[in-house]
């Protein structure tokens, strides 16, 4: 007798979209892995490391305007997406070089979901680089010097030009499964960005904004608001840029369906309306503005008083308004007669009408005992400015200072370098020709003064002394010191050193 056994068929639901999206995730973070790993992008993000470790502590002389250290983020960052470009490249094209691709067929995931994976590699690359754009302006911003505002948009250029370049590698696998096609690319982009053959025209904006990375070298810091650049149309076209990529590379790999078209085209209308508001004529207020703020500085600038002396500044640089104090105070104890109590008006001043790029001079004002400053400050800034100061209480105005031809030199370069803490070394940055001898033209934010061999050496050897002594004959001959027309050998002989035997000309 035999027995027949019937079992009644279970309905099973179906999981394999479910399934096949955790694969995605499991496949994208084993590549994620191995691409960090890679040796190009190991080599690249120690290198951007070392770069950050190396520069930031000096950006800007460790007096940081932080509207220009949000974009010094930027450059660097290109150097991992290269990297990131040729790794994902290669990990893509890694089952046909392997000969590998026909075992995918009995996987759950179709060359299209593969190839999300890759892309989805990219994105850990992209975070990484983002630490590294928050620890370099991180840095910058605790520093004491600090002034200004950085822009987030700005911020997110430097990662989003790695997750576009990771795209491109993806993308470009697919379209041309060579492994000479991403190092070619390579070359090309640097033709491209780097060798003068993108058509950036003319001007702040323009075609210009529609390469990843976009650089303006303004001479000096400027107000974050007549930036005005459009730095979050910037982020949303790049974004949009590398998100489009990055779905024709999952077409590229046979993707199809109405939800991957509709996000194509979600896609590249983010990239369009990125695209185009990036490229539109600078705005006539900001024009405006630039004019007001070099023509008219008085009308946006906040004045605080120390002591006897006035320090207006652009609401930005107010806090380094004791900065300023603190030399004007140093130069005023070394002077004599009213000069030790002489109220002063240090005014900052720039000059942007003539856009980002421009290093216009900034003229010397005839108000009297007005000293202008810029926007910079740290390293050779400090005894330029100090230089200015000293000039100021010697002549009365820096018009009158800029012409300075006779002995009076000596005393404003004394005055000037005297109380720094390496005078020698802030005469040596003062000058133009980084000299100690001879004649040389001296930098100051105006106009620059002219200093003879004689002054020089004369300087030099004051410099030498203690400084206590030369103040005491410098209070004491005041007045003979800072008499027009006083030689430089009068000087000399009054402040008890060798008096040089040339006559005063300044070329």
């Amino acid at each position: 007798m035999t027995a027949t056994l019937e079992e009644t068929p279970v309905a099973v639901r179906g999981t394999g979209t479910r399934h096949s999206w955790a694969a995605v995730f499991a496949l994208a973070l084993f590549e994620a892995r191995r691409l960090l790993l890679s040796v190009p992008v190991l080599l690249a993000f120690a290198a951007y490391a070392a770069w950050i470790v190396w520069q930031t502590p000096d950006f800007e002389n460790g007096f940081p305007a932080l509207q220009d250290a949000d974009r010094a983020t930027q450059g660097t960052p290109m150097l991992v997406g290269l990297a990131v470009l040729v790794s994902a490249n290669r990990a893509v094209l890694r089952s046909r070089r392997r000969d590998t691709e026909r075992h995918f067929a009995v996987t759950v995931l179709p060359q299209s979901l593969r190839t999300a994976a890759h892309a989805l590699a990219v994105v850990p690359a992209a975070v990484l680089t983002a630490a590294g754009v928050l620890g370099q302006f991180g840095w910058a911003a605790l520093r004491p010097g600090a002034v200004g505002s950085g822009s987030p948009a700005e911020l997110l250029v430097g990662p989003l030009t790695v997750l576009l370049f990771g795209m491109l590698g993806v993308l470009l696998a697919r379209l041309l499964p060579s492994l000479i096609a991403a190092p070619m690319l390579i070359v090309l982009l640097l033709l491209f960005f780097v060798g003068g053959g993108f058509p950036a025209g003319s001007g702040e904006r323009g075609t210009r904004w529609l390469a990843p990375v976009v650089t303006v070298a303004n001479a000096k810091a400027l107000p974050s608001a007549l930036l005005d650049r459009p730095a979050a149309w910037h982020a949303l076209y790049l974004a949009g840029l590398g998100l489009t990529v990055a779905l024709l590379a999952v077409l590229a790999g046979g993707g199809r369906g109405w939800i991957l078209s509709g996000a194509v085209a979600g896609a590249v209308a983010l990239t369009l309306t990125g695209g185009v508001l990036q490229t539109g004529a600078l705005p006539a207020a900001t024009t405006a503005a630039r004019e007001r703020v070099s023509v008219s500085p008085e009308k946006e600038q906040i004045c605080v008083r120390r002591e006897t002396s006035t320090y207006c500044a652009y609401p930005e640089w107010a806090p380094r308004a004791d900065t300023w104090a603190a030399v004007v105070h140093d130069v005023q104890s070394a002077a004599g007669g009213s000069a030790r109590t002489q109220p002063l008006v240090v005014r900052q001043r720039i000059d942007v009408r003539y856009g980002l790029d421009s290093d216009a001079a900034i003229q010397p004002s005839a108000n009297p005992h007005q000293v202008s400053v810029g926007t910079g400050w740290g390293g050779n800034r400090v005894p330029e400015f100090s230089a200015a100061v000293a000039a100021v209480l010697v002549t009365g105005d820096e018009k009158a200072a800029g012409s300075l031809c006779d002995g009076r030199m000596v005393t404003v370069m004394w005055l000037a370098l005297s109380h720094l803490p390496d005078p020698m070394t802030s005469l040596r940055n003062v000058r133009l020709d980084d000299s100690v001898t001879g004649s040389a033209i001296v930098l100051s934010p105006t106009d620059p003064m002219d200093m003879t061999a004689g002054q020089t050496d004369v300087v030099r050897e004051l410099l030498g002394r203690p400084a206590a002594s030369v103040a005491a004959r410098v209070r004491a001959h005041w007045a003979e010191l800072t008499a027009p027309k006083v030689t430089t050998a009068r000087v000399a002989r009054l402040l008890g050193v060798t008096a040089p035997k040339a006559a005063d000309t300044c070329e």
